[in-house]
């Protein structure tokens, strides 16, 4: 019985419940952005060491070495940051066959000084193959610049909003929902496979821009005069 009593009351709450919640009049959906274009602020590249031949072992001593002596080298820098990344060793097969090896290690560059950066490469390139080269602005910037595109995004969907609210006749309005969405272009990239510079060849790149924009988009409602 009780049972019974408690789906019935459930069911007489539905509506109950439903006559208690404020009213819902027009609603509109929009959305507002701000955008700057960025100059890129650090520069990032992957040079990496790599050999064939049928001792794995003296290979990779050989990978070892030149990767160690460019970490060496990058650290005299300390405006110069310097990861090792992947290290890998793949058979090489003819006819089914393994007929050697292949030995690869990256390292990756990244720094604030351009000059300094590019110079470093070009040095390296004496042992190591560049494997691509990229811009992009640092977070740090990104962060900043992304704070105040938000606060003009922001006001941009306010002053739609009391536009909106006025063509339509009325007086006031309240925000129902709203999403703020962040994004910015990819990194400026260069791609330069096996040795496309000279060894000791510093290589002359452009910084650029990138476009950073923040969308505000929402819903509101209008309220009745």
């Amino acid at each position: 019985m009780s049972r019974i009593l408690l789906i019935a009351w459930a069911l007489f709450s539905v509506p109950a419940i439903a006559d208690t919640l404020p009213p819902s009049y027009d609603r509109i959906s929009f959305s507002a952005s701000a955008g700057e274009s960025v100059e890129n602020d650090i520069l990032m590249a992957t040079l990496y060491a790599q050999q064939e031949g049928n001792n794995p072992t003296r290979l990779s001593t050989e990978i070892n070495q030149a990767i160690s002596q460019a970490v060496t080298l990058a650290k005299q820098q300390p405006e110069i940051k310097v990861q090792t990344l992947d290290y890998t060793t793949h058979p090489i097969y003819r006819n089914n066959t393994i007929t050697g090896w292949r030995v690869r290690q990256s390292i990756r560059l990244e720094s604030r000084n351009a000059s300094a950066i590019s110079q470093l490469i070009g040095t390296l390139q004496e042992t190591l193959q560049l494997g691509n080269t990229q811009y992009t602005v640092s977070p740090e910037r990104q962060q900043s610049v992304q704070n105040r595109l938000t606060t003009e995004a922001i006001q941009a969907f306010r002053q739609r909003a009391e536009l909106i609210t006025r063509e339509m006749g009325r007086q006031d309005y309240r925000v129902v929902e709203m999403q703020i969405n962040e994004n910015g272009s990819s990194p400026r990239q260069y791609a330069m496979q096996g040795r496309a510079l000279m060894a000791e060849a510093a290589p002359t790149l452009e910084a650029g821009t990138q476009r950073l924009q923040v969308q505000v988009s929402g819903t509101i409602e209008l309220k009745p005069n």
